[in-house]
């Protein structure tokens, strides 16, 4: 079924109102009328399917979908030559004004900001320490990075890029000093897990100050609430990592590095254009510079309490719909720190719709048009967002879910 067709058949589910516009879909965000006429399908041509993404920013779906301005950007940047070291130092300059911190600079998403901001605190601006990583050892070079336990992800292989050993911590405060020697270089945060540590946001940055150590926080996906983007360098942390191609819809191959600028300004020692550093292949190009700056003004410039009011309408929608299905159940839960977003819990009962959320989640995949969910806490449950779709997608897919449910729930009722 054609897109067209599945928004002519939706008279039974009501518009969510005035914030959502027209009930046709808008244009994908940088399409143009061109575009649109050229009939060149790329992907299909490549044999890639394209879907909805009601699951979130997640990095294997390809995060966000930038917005107009972003790739109008984009395409200026294009077509001219810049220096590349002056683009970042007035970007970084420009960022750093906007978000009322001491210095930024754009780098090739979160974990290279972790990884870069970490070289910054190692090297200072001891270009022969640059050449030197990642191999600390008589170097002169601390050698150590603190965490707690609970802290503990994959994405801390940023760290580990630039030779710093982990130092795992466990025990709460006392731990923490505990570890504390004069290898640590470092004391690493993970913001999306602050109510997990026995130690939490403003306490840790306490304790690390207290013996003079550096400070960094991961914040990947911790944008919305926009507070977030200047919350933690005012709270007093040297270094916040942020994700470009997620809440702030900036490019996918893009992050931002925040904070103080002696770390910040030794950290883009080891990015490109220089050639023999731990960073030179976490290279951001003209156009993904200048592509986060904009997007990055775009979204301070929106309304986001009018967005977070569409977000819970699209929510509500879906829900309404998926709940005329006997056995069925939903929750609107909002995670309190990492991806901030009205998150729809949809659960059934397995006596009256038979199915897994496996099950479940390959049909919509297999659909026309094709779907995607996001896991949910057990094999009776699945999660929604709404936050990715482009307004008009929230009707498809409350039509979609409703049909695959009803489906399932029919199979077992005629055995």
């Amino acid at each position: 079924m054609k897109r067209r067709d599945l928004l002519k058949n939706m008279s039974a589910i009501p518009v969510f109102g005035a914030l959502a516009g027209s009930t046709k879909l808008l244009p994908l965000p940088g399409e143009t009328a061109d575009a649109a006429t050229a009939g060149k399908d790329y992907f299909k041509e490549l044999g890639i399917r394209t879907f909805i993404n009601a699951a979130g920013t997640y990095t294997f779906m390809t995060g966000s979908l930038m917005r107009e301005e972003v790739m109008n950007a984009i395409n200026y940047a294009s077509k001219e030559y810049v220096l590349l070291d002056e683009l970042q130092d007035k970007v970084g300059q420009r960022i750093a004004k906007l978000l009322r911190c001491e210095y930024a600079t754009v780098t090739s998403g979160a974990a290279a900001a972790m990884t870069l901001g970490a070289a910054g605190v190692l090297t200072g601006m001891d270009e022969k320490k640059v050449a030197q990583l990642p191999f600390l050892e008589g170097t002169g070079m601390k050698t150590e990075v603190i965490l707690q336990k609970e802290h503990d992800i994959p994405y801390v292989h940023a760290l580990k890029n630039t030779g710093l050993k982990i130092v795992y911590v466990e025990g709460g405060r006392e731990g923490l000093e505990k570890a504390i020697s004069d290898k640590t270089a470092l004391m690493y945060f993970l913001n999306a897990n602050n109510f997990d540590g026995k130690v939490q946001v403003e306490e840790f940055l306490k304790i690390a100050q207290a013996h003079g150590i550096p400070t960094m926080i991961d914040c990947a996906a911790d944008v919305p609430p926009v507070e977030n983007l200047f919350r933690y360098t005012a709270m007093g942390y040297d270094l916040v990592c942020f994700s470009g191609g997620k809440g702030i819809r900036g490019p996918q191959s893009a992050g931002l590095l925040l904070g103080r600028k002696k770390y910040i300004e030794a950290a883009r020692l080891s990015t490109a254009p220089r050639g023999n550093t731990i960073g030179r292949g976490l290279k951001v190009n003209k156009e993904e510079i200048l592509g986060m700056l904009v997007a990055l003004e775009t979204y301070l410039a929106i309304d986001h309490a009018k967005e977070w009011k569409m977000w819970e309408a699209q929510i509500k929608l879906i829900s309404d719909a998926v709940k005329t299905v006997s056995g069925v159940t939903t929750e609107v839960v909002v995670p309190p720190v990492a991806n901030h977003i009205p998150t729809l819990h949809i659960s059934w009962d397995p006596a009256k719709i038979p199915a897994t959320a496996a099950e479940i989640r390959e049909k919509l995949r297999s659909g026309n048009p094709s779907i995607e969910v996001a896991d949910g806490a057990n094999q009776h449950t699945f999660n929604v967002t709404t936050w990715m779709l482009v307004p008009g997608q929230e009707k498809i897919v409350a039509t979609q879910l409703k049909k695959v449910l009803t489906e399932k729930a029919l199979s077992e009722a005629h055995g």
